[in-house]
């Protein structure tokens, strides 16, 4: 588990990170979201230890990482894929953390055959594309078999099916019990992979909550030749209608159910009645709305 109280980070008058409480449960895949310059990467250096806060603590398993004795074994991480030594083969690289961290040489061939590397482990790393540095880092984080796991960004510069691969494989390690936090820019993949998610914007905490709950406000699309009558109606019953061309209105504020009932009581005929959930896109441009830094005019 990875736990963070009234964790703050300052650069000079910039706060970055301002005063974070939360906890990042073990079994599941815990999505982190925010726009850019929200704090998410300052965050995950200060529970990894290499920013020290200016206030508040980051535990991972109910320690700082700092007196971990061997870290790797307890939480593994990417936050930059391209960390490894350049002149050094991909083999060379886990080695060389694998003996740091008291383990077995065994371990590296395993871990370099589960993210599809086995073939290329001999050739310098920096020779890598970018998605395959990012399976060479997440063969990093996997190695010492932790508990905790940390991605920052895991499937940029992967294809189609990296970033399947990389889905799969996320909620696969939730599955065996171990905690997952996750950074992504991508919200079609965050709502197919995470489980809960952790919204932040402007260093500051706007949502801590399963994923099902921040898509609960379902709309109804409604499809009938009386639309605008039907409008009134259903305005008149305190829901919010919406035109959507001649024949269609989109409804909030109400069940598919509900709709029906009021269209049947009106004697408007329907031609189409579906609830139509929210995207994880829709749902995070309305959660961070004001914490964006750096806006388009239109």
């Amino acid at each position: 588990m990875i736990t963070l109280d009234r964790l703050t980070k300052r650069y000079g008058e910039r706060t970055a990170v301002d005063g974070l409480t939360l906890q990042v449960k073990p079994g599941a895949v815990t999505g982190f979201l925010g726009p850019n310059g929200a704090g998410k990467s300052t965050t995950m250096r200060m529970i990894l230890g290499l920013d020290r806060p200016t206030s508040g603590t980051a535990l991972v398993g109910g320690t700082p990482y700092h007196r971990l004795d061997r870290p790797l074994r307890t939480v593994g991480a990417l936050l930059d894929a391209r960390a490894a030594h350049p002149g050094r083969s991909g083999r060379a690289h886990l080695l060389a953390l694998a003996r740091a961290n008291g383990i077995p040489a065994a371990r590296v061939t395993r871990v370099l055959e589960r993210v599809g590397l086995a073939t290329v482990a001999g050739k310098r790393a920096g020779t890598y594309s970018l998605g395959m540095s990012q399976r060479l880092g997440i063969a990093a984080a996997l190695l010492g078999d932790p508990e905790v796991l940390m991605f920052d960004e895991p499937v940029n510069g992967l294809d189609p099916d990296g970033v399947r691969w990389v889905r799969e494989l996320m909620r696969s390690l939730a599955a065996e019990g171990r905690t997952v936090f996750v950074s992504s820019h991508l919200m079609s993949e965050m709502q197919l992979t995470a489980d809960h998610l952790v919204v932040i914007g402007k260093g500051r905490l706007l949502a801590d909550a399963p994923l099902s709950r921040l898509l609960a406000a379902t709309e109804v699309l409604v499809r009938s030749p009386h639309a605008g009558d039907l409008a009134d109606r259903l305005t008149a019953a305190g829901l919010t209608a919406v035109r959507r061309g001649e024949n269609e209105l989109v409804v909030t504020g109400a069940t598919v159910e509900r709709v029906g009932d009021l269209a049947h009581e009106a004697g408007v005929r329907l031609h189409g009645l579906s609830p139509r959930e929210p995207s994880l896109e829709q749902a995070f441009q309305e959660l961070t709305a004001g914490s964006v830094e750096y806006g388009v005019t239109r």
